[in-house]
């Protein structure tokens, strides 16, 4: 069963009450949120709870104002889905955290049993944005959703692609070869007594794990002007940044954004929020998602290689859905002063031993860890490994490859990463994927541009 974005419709209520609205015809409006073309424009008809539960594939969302008698931040929300409970709960508790919010009721298809009220920020746009979420969640969750509309990953919670399909990024590199200079990379970056290490999870605070943050804004989300460090390299904006941006801890500070409604994505490095006339960074970068363009050769990013970090780093929600189809991203701690496709920039030195920014590294496909020692997790980013790889973006540890910082990982969910030994992976020469210099689009395996250029 599919659910399109064409098909979600929000259905909101006038009464300011803390109760399940009453099944009434009276009270209810309709906003469609994307409307099909045989769709009019006004209300649609008055229609009671029990029959606005939809029977076909199609996702509805009711809300009410802020509860003015009771919690003023409590506003109802009710998720109709034609799916049984046992099936929504897990989606709907994945699209609540998203937003931060909390549980929300879920009507089914063959009943109207109510769970309890979700708790929505009292701002509008704050609460459109978490409905966004909420549609792109279920959307996403169902075959032939989200990824039907894109055609490749999606972000999750959005309804954006994580670029094209045909993307480098979202390219399958098992039946590329080996890089003539694989074994001297793998000598400088120690793989033979190396072990990943997964640069996210639990950090000893429950609220602050560790991981790069990133942050889906309102589309009504004021942009600001940011100084830039390196100014000739960076993107001018302006940028959706705020006192609410999550901020990556360390060093790098990087901030991460993604507008939903025009799928942009925002990312700064050394990122100093002061205001929205002080604020500045080191670097910046802009991203059309839904673009294969890559940034003019030379130029940094937030990133040393010059490439995009949040398409790279592994997701709480896609490695638990058992799907992670991109590369990921990772560093080393010498990298030569040069950098190959797709990277745009390097920030390494005089050494030719060392691996150059936008080199991808494969695991072996005869690879494995037991169940008992790698759960269904850690085989979904062991899987990624060997099918998309990682990609050298930026200086640092040996190895390290990062992830989103999220409250959902656990201890062990990546401790058994730390299991995969460096050993066990070879750099591989992608060159042949390449349509352009200027763009991220590869040859994709089984087409004919793929066997003409890489054989």
């Amino acid at each position: 069963m599919a659910l399109s974005a064409e098909r979600v419709q929000l259905r909101t209520v006038n009464a300011a009450d803390e109760d399940v609205p009453a099944a009434t015809d009276e009270g209810w409006k309709t906003k469609r949120v994307i409307e099909t073309p045989e769709q009019a424009d006004g209300p649609a008809p008055s229609r009671p709870l029990a029959d606005a539960v939809p029977l076909a594939s199609q996702l509805l969302i009711t809300t009410a104002p802020p509860s003015t008698t009771r919690t003023a931040m409590l506003r109802p929300v009710i998720v109709h889905l034609p799916i049984e409970s046992d099936v929504a709960a897990p989606i709907l508790a994945r699209a609540a955290g998203s937003c931060r919010a909390g549980p929300m009721y879920h009507a089914g298809a063959r009943g109207s049993v109510m769970h309890r009220f979700m708790r929505w920020p009292r701002a509008a746009g704050a609460v459109a944005l978490c409905l966004a979420v909420v549609a792109g969640a279920v959307i996403s969750a169902f075959p032939g959703g989200a990824d039907a509309q894109s055609g490749g990953t999606v972000l999750p919670g959005t309804q954006c692609p994580a670029f094209p399909a045909d993307n480098v990024w979202n390219t399958p590199v098992t039946g590329l070869p080996v890089a003539a200079d694989s074994a001297t990379w793998l000598v400088s970056m120690d793989a033979s007594s190396a072990f990943l290490h997964p640069d996210y999870g639990p950090s000893g605070k429950k609220k602050k794990p560790y991981g790069i943050p990133w942050q889906i804004v309102s589309p009504s989300q004021p942009l600001i002007s940011v100084r830039f460090r390196y100014a000739s390299e960076s993107d001018p904006g302006p940028y959706p940044l705020s006192a609410s941006t999550p901020i990556e801890g360390g060093s790098d500070r990087h901030a991460i954004m993604v507008n939903p409604a025009t799928c942009t994505l925002f990312e700064l490095y050394d990122t100093r929020y002061h205001g929205t006339k002080k604020s500045k960074a080191g670097s910046g970068a802009t991203w059309d998602l839904n673009s294969d363009a890559l940034r003019p050769a030379g130029w940094t990013s937030a990133d040393a290689a010059g490439l995009p970090i949040l398409p790279g780093l592994v997701n709480y929600d896609e490695v638990s859905s058992g799907t992670m189809d991109h590369a990921i991203r990772f560093t080393a701690q010498c990298t030569q002063q040069a950098f190959v496709w797709p990277a745009r920039h390097e920030a390494g030195q005089d050494d030719t031993d060392c691996p150059p920014m936008g080199a991808r590294f494969r695991l072996a496909a005869g690879f494995s860890l037991p169940a008992t020692q790698c759960s269904a997790m850690c085989q979904t980013v062991v899987t990624t490994m060997k099918t998309y790889g990682l990609i050298l973006a930026d200086n640092g540890s040996n190895w390290y490859f990062q992830g989103t910082a999220d409250t959902r990982w656990t201890d062990t969910e990546v401790d058994q990463l730390k299991q995969i030994p460096a050993s066990a992976f070879v750099a591989v020469d992608e060159s042949c994927l390449m349509v352009s210099a200027n763009s991220g689009q590869a040859y994709q395996p089984g087409t004919t541009g793929y066997t003409d250029s890489c054989g």
